[in-house]
């Protein structure tokens, strides 16, 4: 059985959301979609997840979130990460973190799908051995999914690639997350594991990573820190699209796929979460 399996980057505050408000229903029907997959770790105020953003994206359409470093930003995700199997953080944080490794999705077709995000080393928070995890969490998430999808959420772009080629014929796909920028090295590699290095982010991509352009200028001319404030214009969903043969558990195809909202689209936010849309301190988005 062949299933479509979708994956979308980096949900970057309101307009990432309203990007999956008004275009992933109609892209779930029209492209036959059996799977949505969302990196949600920047959706609430560009940083961390909260319980009413995580079940508006439940409810855009969304099967299963994952997270990456910013997973703990908001601490009342907390237990939203302890009592769901649909969202999992980075599967090689320390083993007293709280939250899954990984999280399934039973398709109405009948096969499910697993997705395990894993985190870098390198330029990022210290982490376990990401190869080391996997290897050791690999057999048993197999025995409970048809489908296994990994997310490599890292700064290096050497990290992913190795990776890639580490899970080649062990997982349907990995796909890279974390720095917003989408790649153009999609391609299925020899052993059937479909890869990409990043699969962009989903927000204002007239910006610097999600933020108002002028804010992080300031920050990097200056030295000093800014309040990174979400952008708003030409907001995009980016992500892939992957076929996957459920027998063989191998990818038979990987696609960009990239949507642009109408302005008069984009400017109507949803508001109800009642949190601030910036991020308060650093000097990097």
């Amino acid at each position: 059985m062949k299933l479509n399996i979708l994956c979308i980057g980096d949900i970057v505050g309101r307009p990432g959301r309203r990007a999956l408000a008004m275009r992933l229903a109609g892209l779930v029907k029209e492209r036959q979609i059996d799977c949505v997959i969302a990196n949600a770790e920047n959706a609430a105020g560009g940083s961390g997840l909260t319980p009413q953003i995580y079940d508006k994206l439940l409810k855009y359409g969304v099967h299963l979130i994952t997270l990456g470093d910013h997973a703990f930003r908001k601490k009342d995700i907390i237990p939203v990460l302890e009592g769901n199997t649909n969202i999992a953080r980075p599967a090689n944080l320390s083993v007293s973190a709280a939250g899954r490794d990984y999280a399934i999705y039973q398709t109405a077709r009948g096969v499910s799908v697993a997705v395990i995000p894993l985190i870098g080393r390198i330029f990022m928070k210290p982490a376990d051995c990401p190869y080391a995890k996997i290897d050791s969490i690999l057999p048993r998430v197999a025995q409970q999914a048809e489908i296994v999808i990994v997310e490599m959420h890292a700064e290096a772009t050497s990290e992913k690639v190795a990776m890639g080629y580490y899970l080649d014929g062990k997982v349907a796909c990995v796909f890279g997350t974390h720095t917003h920028i989408v790649t153009a090295d999609e391609r299925i590699l020899q052993k059937g594991t479909a890869y990409i290095t990043d699969i962009g982010m989903t927000g204002s991509h007239d910006s610097v990573l999600g933020r108002k352009s002028e804010c992080v200028i300031r920050a990097f001319r200056t030295q000093m820190p800014y309040p990174f404030e979400i952008a708003t214009g030409d907001v995009r969903m980016s992500g892939i699209l992957v076929t996957v043969n459920s027998h063989t558990r191998t990818a038979e195809k990987i696609e960009r796929i990239q949507l642009t909202l109408d302005e008069a689209d984009a400017i109507e936010y949803d508001n109800d979460d009642g949190r601030p849309d910036y991020q308060n301190a650093g000097f990097y988005p």
